[in-house]
C-alpha cells in the first residue's frame, strides 16, 4: 500500500516521497548543479566528451556556487509541490550571484529553449548556455531580466522578502517562496522586511515562506547569523513570529527526505491556518 501524507493540510491524502521519486529528485538536482557550474567557469565542451584544456574555461569567473545548490534543491521540490498539489507558487531567490542555478533550471524545464530556441536542447544549444552565461553580449550573473519569468533579479540590496510580501497582498491562492541569503540576512532592507508577517491577512492574503539559506559565509567573511547557534536563530526568527523547520547536513539523501518533509510541514500549516480564516465567522 503506497503511504500517503497530508499535503495540502485540509485531509486531501498525496503520496509521500518514495524512493523511486527522491531518486529522480537528486537526479534533476544532480543536472542542475552541473549545469550551474558549466556556466560559470566553461566557454566550450560543455559534456566534457574530450580532456578539458585552458581555452575551455572562461577567462574571468562570475556567479556563486556557494548559494547554487540549494537554490537548485529548493526549485527542485517546489516543482514537486506543484505536481502533488497544484499550489500556485511564485519563487523569488534572494541571493544575486545563485542566477546561473535559476536559468540551469529554466533550461532543464525547456522554457529556455522556447523563449531562446538557439540555446537548444542539444550540445550545441548547451554550448551557447554556458558561453553566454557572464559574458560580454550574453546574460548577466543575477537572476536578471533575460531569465524567464524574473521579477527580482537578487542581491546585497535585500529586497527578497519585501518583494515576497508585496507579491502575496491580496493574491489569496499564491505562496511565495523567498529564499534568503545569509549575507542578504544582515542588510537594513532585509532585517526590516521580517516584519511583513505582521501585516498579511490570511482571509485575503496569500502566504510568504521565507527559506533562510544559512551557508555560513557572505561575498569576503563569516555571516552573523551563520555564526549564531540553532537556539539563537530560532529565537531571532520566532520573535518575529515564524515557526522554524531546520533542514542541515551532508547526506545528499537525507538532506532531500527532510527538506521535503519540511516544505510539506509548512504547506499544511499555511493551508490550514489560511482555511480556519476563510471559513464564515473565521479569524
Amino acid at each position: 500500500m503506497t503511504a500517503t501524507v497530508d499535503v495540502d493540510g485540509l485531509g486531501r491524502p498525496v503520496p509521500e516521497l518514495d524512493e523511486p521519486s527522491l531518486d529522480q529528485l537528486i537526479a534533476y538536482w544532480n543536472a542542475a548543479n552541473y549545469l550551474t557550474v558549466a556556466q560559470i567557469y566553461l566557454r566550450a565542451n560543455p559534456l566534457l566528451r574530450e580532456p578539458l584544456r585552458p581555452e575551455h574555461i572562461k577567462p574571468r569567473l562570475l556567479g556563486h556556487w556557494g548559494t547554487s545548490p540549494a537554490l537548485n534543491l529548493v526549485y527542485a521540490h517546489l516543482n514537486r509541490l506543484v505536481g502533488l498539489t497544484g499550489q500556485d507558487v511564485l519563487y523569488v531567490a534572494g541571493p544575486g550571484h545563485g542566477g546561473p542555478a535559476l536559468v540551469a533550471n529554466t533550461y532543464l524545464e525547456g522554457t529556455y529553449s522556447e523563449i531562446y530556441p538557439r540555446v537548444s536542447a542539444d550540445t550545441a544549444g548547451l554550448t551557447r548556455l554556458v558561453e553566454q552565461f557572464s559574458t560580454p553580449g550574453g546574460i548577466p550573473s543575477h537572476v536578471s531580466v533575460p531569465t524567464p519569468g524574473s521579477i527580482h533579479e537578487g542581491g546585497e540590496l535585500g529586497y527578497a522578502l519585501v518583494h515576497a510580501f508585496g507579491a502575496a497582498f491580496d493574491h489569496p491562492d499564491l505562496l511565495v517562496a523567498a529564499v534568503v541569503g545569509d549575507g542578504e540576512a544582515e542588510t537594513g532592507p532585509l532585517e526590516g522586511s521580517w516584519k511583513g508577517i505582521t501585516f498579511l491577512n490570511p482571509a485575503r492574503d496569500g502566504a510568504v515562506l521565507p527559506i533562510l539559506n544559512l551557508n555560513q559565509y557572505k561575498i569576503a567573511n563569516p555571516t552573523v547569523l551563520g555564526r549564531r547557534s540553532r537556539d539563537q536563530v530560532t529565537a531571532y526568527l520566532a520573535g518575529h513570529g515564524y515557526e522554524v523547520l531546520w533542514v542541515e547536513g551532508s547526506d545528499v539523501h537525507q538532506v532531500h527526505r527532510d527538506f521535503a518533509t519540511a516544505l510539506t510541514t509548512a504547506h499544511q500549516t499555511i493551508r490550514r491556518i489560511q482555511h480556519a480564516a476563510r471559513r464564515p465567522g473565521g479569524t
